[in-house]
């Protein structure tokens, strides 16, 4: 599929002029892109494989596999100082400040019940509120959600998103 990956497609961004969510704790993005070398390290230690090669070969997430567990392997991996946080802040450090987004094409905002984003929320940032005469419909708390991406793959719509809210890092609105 060219440099243009299908999650990528797939989520719309046909252009490619998006920037793609960086792994956990990774410097803003022009600093990241100046140190990564590009190695690959840090996508073969990820436990959970949401680490993939993107443009220009710089590791960017894809929730499309699983959830980030924030490990901080990635961070461990890397000899190039492409990371914010060294191993040992990995678990003071806010990985960073990725959010989910429910849109409008949300099963449950439409009508039909569905909760599969809030039954994987394991944060239970994701809530379904009551509806008298109809389906129940999800309330998200961005402020207490960690951007772990775990409701993004369930989604049968692809109505979630996972945004970096942070000017100058990852995925722009």
């Amino acid at each position: 599929m060219g440099t243009t990956n299908r999650a990528e497609l797939l989520r719309g961004n046909f252009s490619g002029r998006s920037r793609p969510l960086r792994p956990p704790w990774a410097l803003p993005e022009s600093g990241f892109v100046d140190r990564c070398t590009r190695c690959g390290d840090c996508m073969t230690v990820c436990p959970q494989r949401i680490l993939e090669k993107g443009r220009g070969g710089f590791p960017q997430v894809n929730f499309t596999w699983g959830e980030c567990v924030f490990c901080g392997d990635c961070v461990r991996a890397c000899t190039a100082g492409a990371f914010a946080a060294t191993p040992q802040q990995t678990v003071l450090l806010a990985p960073w400040s990725a959010r989910a987004a429910i849109d409008a094409g949300c099963l449950a905002m439409r009508g039909v019940e569905c909760r599969s984003c809030g039954d994987q929320c394991a944060a239970a940032v994701i809530r379904f509120r009551l509806v008298v005469g109809g389906s129940a419909v999800p309330g998200l708390d961005a402020a207490a959600c960690n951007g772990c991406g775990a409701c993004f793959a369930v989604c049968p719509v692809q109505a979630i998103n996972i945004l970096e809210t942070s000017p100058g890092r990852g995925v722009q609105a």
